[in-house]
């Protein structure tokens, strides 16, 4: 797990700029940074010159900790550079293939082994055959290439810059900003408003208009002599046959399995719920008694797990750790939106940045239960928005007008202005289509949904719904929040529930068990230690913190937060409309409390990004 950035180009870099890049990842990669940048006629620059292009390393070192296998890593020959964030599992076989063939390794790392797969079978050959998260940079002088590859279900980061005179990529808008001319690095208004609407910014869009994000399962081609770039998909998930549950889960604890191989210490994230439960039964079943638990605790709230979570730690025999979490978020909001990289509003990213700031004092690698409810329909939003899906493709010509609260006629009109997929979004949307009228001093919407459309012709209705949340709400929302959090401390988080080849067996699985009331009924079979506690007949609880202490904490934000919103959107959002909501807030109105913590994150990310664009 690191940070990486780079770029090429004509136009040369300032060794400062290249410094401000690099300190943009240090966070992701603390244990070493590193830089290899070169003249336009491909000769390495001394330090302090400018450089046309580079490739730049920050690295938390989990696999083989010595310098040997710090990045950028070159080839043998001189003329291959590989760049990479992630972890990549199960890759020894295959290492043992090249070996035969003649390779050399000289450490036991993942890098060189991306690196040797590459030299040996190409990136179309290479791909197919990690198994893990991922965000590489590949620079080919041999073929006059730079590929940018980003995992298939989106877990490591990658955007990236495109110029007349160059390309640029980073893990973070942050490390490219440096990058862009300074008459380049403008908001961009639509992704304003796609983060009004769903409390973050989809792909392919970024907060500046000049910076875009790679979406999972994708990579650009670029060319190193005129730039010109194409982007492939090479990954969609699709069932590998049919298989049964039992055959499935066999694939879901060898995924748990192949998360464990770290030369760092290493425990697991539990809460109460089922998807970190089943992950630890796993690990426990396959003889990791060893590791410890670690539970987010909100004691005396409705919203505190870490009971439940000691009670399952204790079934299976594991150690369990809770970790309170401060229910005031003042003093660390400007760190946390800044750790955050761009607008992003999920309330639970603030109890999750403390968890992963209290766990890293433990272990350095954490197995976490992410993606069960995006792969087996765990959300009550599922078969609620599903009771509606007799509507398809109908939708009515209105319009909620404009409205501060978006409820009665304007929620109604927002939904039946959707069609039936769309609306899905107002489900656990930030602000309705009324709502952002309101805010931007009643202005038409330029489209209700921001969403990246799924690759699917899937005609099931449920199945629709979960091909929106893979294109976009597991990726940039719940993926996005995990990364960046965790990142923000040098702390390394694997989802075994998000290994494919788990998923493309999943996928054959007939939907009558997949698909279960309760939900996610057939994890039952992988924990069986647990069956005493009825884990499937308890109420489903988000992560999401106690609002009301936290928000008392920014109350002095709220003065003059229109005036200062409708500044930094360049008056896309008006200052009157902004300064009402606040006050309605303030006057008792505690149903706003998310969508006003939601502006409040706008304004102190925006102000943040603003002071870096003038950074010359």
């Amino acid at each position: 797990m690191c940070g990486i950035a780079g770029f090429i180009g004509k136009r040369p870099i300032s060794a400062q700029a290249r410094a401000s890049m690099l300190a943009a990842l240090r966070q992701r990669g603390p244990d070493s940074q590193h830089e290899r940048a070169w003249h336009a006629d491909g000769s390495e620059v001394d330090a302090g010159e400018a450089a046309c292009s580079a490739l730049l390393h920050a690295r938390l070192a989990i696999m083989d900790p010595r310098p040997q296998a710090d990045q950028p890593m070159v080839s043998e020959g001189g003329d291959i550079w590989l760049c990479y964030n992630g972890e990549v599992y199960g890759w020894q076989d295959d290492a043992a293939v090249l070996q035969r063939g003649g390779a050399v390794f000289h450490t036991h790392s993942d890098t060189e082994f991306i690196l040797r797969a590459y030299e040996a079978w190409g990136l179309e050959g290479m791909l197919p055959r990690l198994r893990g998260m991922f965000a590489l940079a590949i620079l080919d002088r041999r073929l006059g290439k730079l590929y940018l590859v980003r995992d298939r279900m989106g877990e490591k980061p990658l955007v990236y810059a495109r110029r007349p005179d160059g390309v640029a990529f980073g893990s973070t808008v942050r490390s490219v900003l440096p990058w862009l001319p300074a008459d380049a690095r403008g908001f961009d208004p639509a992704a304003i408003d796609a983060y009004l609407a769903h409390r973050y910014i989809p792909a392919p869009r970024t907060i500046f208009s000049a910076i875009e994000r790679l979406e999972n399962g994708h990579y650009l081609e670029i060319d190193l002599l005129n730039h010109d770039l194409r982007k492939h998909r090479y990954w969609q998930p699709a069932a590998q046959g049919d298989c049964t549950a039992a055959e499935a889960l066999g694939e879901l604890a060898k995924a748990v399995e192949l998360r464990t191989v770290a030369d760092r210490p290493l425990g697991v994230f539990l809460s109460g719920g089922i998807d970190s439960s089943c992950v630890a039964s796993l690990l426990a079943a396959s003889g990791h008694g060893e590791l410890n638990t670690f539970t987010a605790a909100f004691p005396g709230t409705p919203f505190d797990e870490s009971a439940d979570a000691a009670e399952i730690a204790a079934c299976l025999g594991l150690r369990n750790q809770p970790l309170a979490i401060p229910s005031r978020i003042g003093e660390q909001f400007a760190r946390i939106v800044a750790d955050l990289d761009e607008p992003f509003a999920d309330p639970s990213s603030f109890p999750t940045w403390y968890l992963a700031q209290a766990t890293v004092r433990h272990v350095t690698v954490v197995l976490g239960g992410d993606g069960g409810d995006e792969l087996l329909a765990g959300y009550k939003r599922h078969p609620k928005h599903l009771k509606s899906a007799w509507r398809g493709k109908l939708r009515l010509p209105l319009q909620g007008g404009s409205s501060l609260r978006g409820k009665g006629w304007a929620k109604v009109a927002d939904e039946l202005g959707m069609d039936w997929q769309q609306s899905y979004s107002l489900r656990f949307s930030g602000f309705g289509p009324s709502q952002r009228r309101f805010l931007c001093g009643g202005a038409a919407l330029r489209q209700n949904v921001w969403w990246r459309a799924p690759d699917s012709d899937e005609s099931r209705p449920l199945q629709q719904l979960l091909a929106i949340d893979f294109a976009n709400t597991l990726p940039e929302y719940i993926l996005r929040k995990g990364d960046l959090c965790t990142m923000a401390h040098g702390l390394e988080l694997r989802a075994p529930l998000l290994d494919h080849v788990w998923l493309e067996k999943l996928l054959g699985v007939p939907d009558a068990e997949r698909f279960s009331q309760p939900a996610k009924r057939m994890l039952a079979a992988s924990m069986p230690q647990l069956a005493p506690l009825a884990l499937f007949q308890r109420k489903k609880r988000g992560f999401n913190p106690p609002l009301q202490a936290s928000l008392n904490d920014l109350a002095d934000r709220l003065d003059g937060l229109g005036e200062r919103l409708a500044a930094l959107t360049d008056h896309l959002l008006a200052e009157a409309p902004v300064q009402a909501f606040a006050d309605a807030y303030r006057q008792g109105d505690g149903a706003l409390a998310e969508q006003l913590l939601q502006l409040l994150v706008l304004d102190e990310s925006l102000a943040q990004l603003a002071t870096l664009r003038a950074t010359p």
